[in-house]
């Protein structure tokens, strides 16, 4: 039996002048899947990314989030639908002037009639949920390293409970070990909450070894969709610039490889650490 559909987009046409975005685009997500949207650059990922968080229309065709028409939304109910979902936008999208706790704990007073003080215990608690130290929330968004950036926002996003994740380019920038570390934090959010979440990303090591899916958009559709495994046996020109290419092989090999067991200190490596 296969997983209730979060997003349907039907027949989806954008197009800005003469440029042609989306020429009749499907796809559909399923339920607690990681997803992922990729392409070349003008490719329309980031575009149909905006329209399934209602901040963009398309010219044609209909998107379906959590069951809604977006095209025949009003107002009120438009708002409520947006408090089902959050977005970790690429670059965090903090608000410079407030503090990292101030940040996450947005989304509730604009929402919500909770106390102050039960609205800074969720912040805490959210940012304890992505890794960062409780410190971290009285900093400025300034004072963040770009790993410290992606989980403060991520924190914001989970900061309403959403049932739904959009990431736009969640690893971009970072360094192996932090971008490593935000991909089992996305991999945990879902095992924990069975949170479904949509991904824009061109991060060869997440879509191997995270996305359960992978769309590839090209020349305004979809080209193909499913596991890398199952891309990697497709011959569209746009799909094989995910296989083709010694950083796309090396992030093949990665997946393929077993992780290294843990290693378990001896009793005397033990006792010479420092206490």
């Amino acid at each position: 039996m296969e997983a209730e559909e979060v997003i349907d987009v039907h027949q989806v046409s954008t197009r800005f002048g003469e440029h042609v975005v989306h020429a009749g685009l499907d796809l559909t997500v399923r339920r607690a899947e990681i997803f992922a949207l990729v392409g070349g650059s003008g490719s329309g990922k980031s575009t149909l990314l905006r329209q399934m968080v209602f901040l963009q229309q398309p010219d044609s065709g209909a998107i379906r989030v959590l069951g809604v028409d977006l095209q025949q939304l009003g107002d009120n109910p438009a708002l409520a639908l947006r408090q089902r979902w959050g977005v970790m936008f690429q670059h965090g999208g903090l608000f410079g002037s407030l503090t990292v706790k101030e940040n996450i704990g947005l989304p509730l007073r604009e929402h919500s009639d909770l106390p102050d003080a039960l609205i800074d215990d969720i912040a805490a608690a959210k940012l304890a949920l992505t890794g960062l130290a409780p410190e971290v929330g009285a900093l400025y968004p300034a004072e963040l390293s770009g790993g410290m950036m992606k989980r403060a926002s991520l924190a914001r996003a989970l900061a309403l409970d959403p049932e739904l994740l959009f990431l736009d380019e969640p690893t971009a920038g970072l360094d192996p070990d932090s971008a490593g570390g935000v991909d089992e934090l996305v991999r945990t959010l879902r095992d924990l909450f069975g949170l479904t979440i949509v991904v824009v990303t061109h991060d060869l090591d997440f879509l191997w070894q995270l996305a359960d899916r992978v769309a590839v958009l090209a020349d305004g559709k979809v080209q193909g969709v499913g596991s890398m495994a199952e891309l990697a046996l497709m011959n569209h020109p746009g799909i094989r610039a995910l296989f083709d290419g010694p950083r796309a092989r090396a992030a093949q090999q990665a997946a393929d490889r077993p992780p290294p067991p843990r290693q378990t200190p001896t009793d005397s490596e033990a006792a010479s650490k420092p206490r």
